[in-house]
């Protein structure tokens, strides 16, 4: 069950997001669920466009986003076939006909 849900603040989500990108580099898949989640809050509570009282303005590109959740898609797929124990043939039984 994800640490993550509709009432974390952006705080905890942003952490979340932090605390879990090296889940490749430490190789975990658990790492990476959490990181999709991470993202997919972010998606929902970031806005797309903010602006300040001086004028600055900061845009989000909801595609980066949806670029890191690929990745991570992409990573627990590899993890797994590679965590897949291998197939093995054996010529135990076989008899000639």
């Amino acid at each position: 069950m994800s640490a993550l849900n509709s009432a974390s603040s952006l705080v905890d989500i942003q952490a979340s997001y932090a605390d879990n990108a090296s889940y490749a580099e430490d190789g975990s898949p658990a790492k990476a669920r959490a990181f999709i989640t991470a993202c997919r809050l972010l998606l929902l509570k970031l806005p797309k466009r903010a602006s300040s009282g001086g004028g600055g303005e900061v845009e989000l590109d909801p595609r980066l986003i949806a670029e890191e959740i690929a990745d991570a898609k992409r990573y627990l797929t590899e993890s797994n076939i590679r965590s897949a124990p291998p197939k093995c043939f054996s010529i135990e039984d076989f008899r000639d006909s």
